[in-house]
């Protein structure tokens, strides 16, 4: 693989996620170049190389194959992930795979084991962890001014409910959107979630009863040191994109509220007004999907480790998994159970 100061990537897929990435690094993380971009929908890669400049590939094989590209970086549908992962790892790649790896944790550990013994980087796409506002509360926490955690609650409401084809593939709400709040729950308190205890309701749409999902949910963690964990979601939330962090501890507290356009606030006679929280999430963390893909590209060139490990990816999954099987059977259930 060369060695240089300028990371060559190819992009796998140009959905929403593919076409964020690509953008982003084309035009705002340093010292990388995006040489190739392919996709299952050929126009989708191709308005994508377009509006970025990249060179269309015509499927990812070509992508592997070419000696010049340093990087891959994943953002296929889930069910593609693991056995790309696999691929770039044989040929040498290193790996950025969006979440989640895969819904199954053999397939994840294959992975995992393949690009370890490529001795490639591997980073798992968990963005929020870059979020300037919850990497505030972290640095809190790593510099103990609020003592030992205790209580972690996290509030992740989306706007408005994905299409009920995406519900019928995703794995369901904890493998799709509280996969990261169980990502965020394990970086901030830097424990392993020992138990997992989740209830869920249908209270926004059938269609949610109807592919065997839920649309509102409530899980409780307990971490193996006793620290206990609450989060909350709901696929619809009328007034934006609601997404907060509350950690109390032995000597203090300390909470992220929702970002607005602004923080103007009027107040008169009838009324306290302030703007609503950033519409979705492609506005809520636009930087910290750009810091996270800059993480991914500083591993490379200074040779260090990626910030977010194959364990990361693997363990939220393996929390979802327990949710699922607590909602289903109506009990706490240990992760000693899953896998």
């Amino acid at each position: 693989m060369r060695t240089s100061k300028q990371v060559r990537v190819g992009i796998i897929g140009a959905g929403r996620i593919g076409k964020l990435h690509a953008e982003n690094l084309a035009f705002s993380v340093r010292n990388a170049t995006p040489v190739a971009i392919t996709d299952i929908i050929r126009a989708a890669a191709e308005e994508t190389a377009v509006r970025c400049n990249i060179p269309v590939a015509d499927d990812y094989q070509i992508i592997f194959r070419n000696p010049e590209i340093d990087a891959i970086v994943i953002c296929s549908s889930t069910d593609t992930h693991a056995q790309l992962v696999e691929q770039a790892a044989a040929a040498g790649k290193h790996i950025f795979c969006e979440k989640p790896i895969d819904l199954d944790l053999a397939k994840i550990k294959r992975a995992l084991r393949a690009a370890e013994k490529a001795g490639v980087k591997f980073q798992v796409g968990f963005n929020r962890r870059f979020d300037s506002n919850f990497r505030r509360i972290k640095e809190l926490i790593v510099s103990g001014q609020i003592g030992e955690p205790h209580l972690l609650r996290i509030t992740s409401r989306d706007p408005a409910p994905p299409p009920v084809e995406y519900i019928a593939s995703s794995g369901g709400i904890f493998l799709d959107m509280t996969i990261h709040d169980f990502d965020m729950a394990r970086y901030l308190v830097a424990r392993e979630v020992e138990e997992v205890y989740a209830v869920g309701s249908v209270l926004i749409d059938p269609k949610f009863r109807d592919a065997g999902d839920v649309d509102t949910a409530v899980t409780l963690l307990k971490f193996d040191n006793g620290a206990i964990g609450v989060i909350d979601n709901s696929r619809k939330a009328v007034y934006g994109y609601d997404q907060r962090v509350e950690i109390f501890g032995s000597t203090g507290m300390a909470h992220a509220l929702n970002k607005a356009p602004d923080t103007v606030a009027l107040l008169n006679s009838e009324t306290v007004q302030t703007a609503k929280p950033l519409y979705f999430f492609l506005e809520r963390y636009k930087d910290s999907f750009i810091a996270e893909m800059q993480a991914f590209i500083d591993s490379i060139i200074n040779d260090t480790d990626p910030p977010v490990t194959g364990n990361d990816g693997l363990m939220p999954v393996k929390i979802g998994l327990a949710a699922k099987k607590s909602l289903l059977e109506n009990r706490p259930v240990k992760l000693s159970e899953i896998g």
